[in-house]
């Protein structure tokens, strides 16, 4: 089992800085005001030759259980249980201030080993503040700058020396182990963008990645809590509780899944704080970065002009997409409204002719299995690969019932279809004159292919081409 670290303190101490540095990349929103981490995110993290997981944290604030404050410390208790070590993270520019006192009497009654680190250690007047942070009686404070850099040698001394050597160095044994096991050497998370992927077969051992997307108060947290049946992520009746886009694995009928909780996402000209900029951003980086998008729906007010604009983004982003009717608890006359909901998927999003929607309730867990179920089928199509061969007869069926108009007295001529990539299915269509091919009737052989390959809700992208003329570089020399 491997090593885990969670970084806990006041809110705008600089935990999220501090986490971007361990992970190496700029995974956790940072900005200026308290609060702005809500949920506890996970991520494997490397400090020179130590690995281990590195929790990001909440801000601790005394409040009542009940409101939103309280959740979130709620959450980062369960954090400082899971972790081996805790990085009590202050702001030595600030100083120590009552409530590092209260949360340094609740970190030290946990017993477990504790580093005390003094960030903003390069700001103006620092040394009075580290010098106050021995009074909460956790050990000498650690200098460091998790925005530029510094003090890291001395935070992973500090580190190993909580730990121990054998404890902080214990993954190098069981890596060696797997490596040993496997015949092979082990290599890190090297991910690459899943469009330059080609799959000739569907490879269901493979880990899927799914965000959640949809409007504030859509549900997309509570969905994520209830289908790995815990109480992961922040949730509430407020809108907007969710800001960073955080990753949960789970396993799903033996099959390992990714899921990105992500920001609710409003029209645009209603956002305006940079804070929700770039919470925005994040989950736009959590689409591209998904192979199946959930685009999460309230069944009691759907199909607003965001719900399609969101779902349109989606489909230009060549993204599997699926949709849930959430809170369908609420609904009264279920066979009813799903009739309705199903007749305005067709009409309004022509551009997924075919995407798969599932009525669910969060609350209850009815329907969750169907959705799951929706997604792995909407991903297999999504890596659909088919033969040359008998995209080629196709292609001879549809010139010989419907050949393409001609345009400006002159007949068009296709010569042949090809798929060249999968995740979504791309294809090169040959013809004499692309430019003037009608997008009317490039639509009409998208509508054509997912008909007759079964190739229902994802996009599907057609490429037109010309072969060059041997000839025609002699044509113009005798002219």
């Amino acid at each position: 089992m491997g090593l885990k670290l969670a970084i806990i303190g006041r809110p705008n101490v600089g935990k999220s800085t501090l986490f971007n540095r361990l992970v190496g990349r700029k995974l956790a929103l940072v900005d200026d005001t308290p609060g702005v981490t809500r949920d506890r995110r996970v991520h494997a993290a490397r400090l020179y030759d130590l690995r281990f997981d590195v929790i990001d944290t909440a801000g601790l604030e005394d409040a009542s259980a009940a409101s939103l404050e309280g959740r979130m410390r709620a959450q980062t208790e369960t954090a400082i249980g899971e972790a081996d070590l805790i990085l009590f993270l202050i702001d030595s520019k600030v100083g120590i201030m009552p409530d590092d006192r209260t949360f340094a009497d609740l970190v030290r009654r946990t017993g477990k080993p504790v580093v005390l680190v003094a960030n903003k250690a390069e700001a103006r007047g620092a040394q009075a503040g580290m010098l106050e942070a021995w009074e909460l009686g956790l050990g000498e404070p650690v200098p460091i700058s998790a925005e530029h850099g510094e003090g890291m040698p001395d935070l992973r001394e500090a580190i190993v020396a909580a730990l121990g050597e054998e404890r902080a160095f214990a993954h190098e044994k069981e890596e060696a182990t797997i490596a040993a096991a496997a015949g092979e050497p082990l290599i890190g998370e090297d991910i690459d963008d899943p469009d330059a992927e080609e799959v000739p077969e569907y490879d269901a051992t493979k880990p899927l990645r799914i965000a959640m997307v949809g409007r504030p108060n859509a549900g997309k947290s509570t969905m994520i809590n209830a289908l790995i049946d815990e109480e992961r992520l922040l949730t509430g009746p407020e809108a907007g509780i969710t800001r960073d886009s955080i990753s949960v694995d789970w396993d799903w009928r033996g099959r390992r899944i990714k899921l990105f909780d992500t920001a609710g996402l409003r029209r645009k000209s209603r956002v305006q704080e940079k804070l929700e900029k770039l919470s925005v951003a994040d989950g736009l980086r959590a689409v591209r970065f998904a192979e199946v998008v959930i685009v999460v729906l309230d069944a009691t007010i759907p199909f607003e002009k965001q719900d399609l604009q969101i779902a349109d983004l989606i489909v230009r982003e060549g993204r599997a997409p699926v949709i849930a009717f959430n809170k369908w608890d609420l609904i009264e006359n279920p066979q009813e409204a799903l009739a309705d909901l199903r007749e305005k998927t067709a009409r309004l999003l022509p551009q997924a002719r075919g995407i798969r929607a599932v009525p669910v309730s969060s609350e209850t867990g009815r329907g969750l299995d169907k959705l799951m179920e929706a997604v792995e089928e909407t991903h297999r199509v999504w890596n659909r690969r088919i033969s040359t061969g008998k995209l080629n007869r196709w292609l001879e069926g549809i010139l010989a019932h419907h050949p393409p108009p001609a345009v400006a007295g002159r007949r068009m001529k296709i010569k042949y279809i090809t798929q060249v990539k999968t995740r979504p299915p791309g294809f090169v269509l040959s013809c004499s004159r692309p430019e003037a091919m009608p997008q009317s009737y490039v639509r009409y052989l998208v509508n054509s292919l997912r008909d007759s390959f079964d190739m229902p809700g994802v996009p599907i992208r057609i490429s037109l081409r010309t072969s060059d003329n041997p000839f025609a570089s002699r044509a113009k020399k005798k002219r």
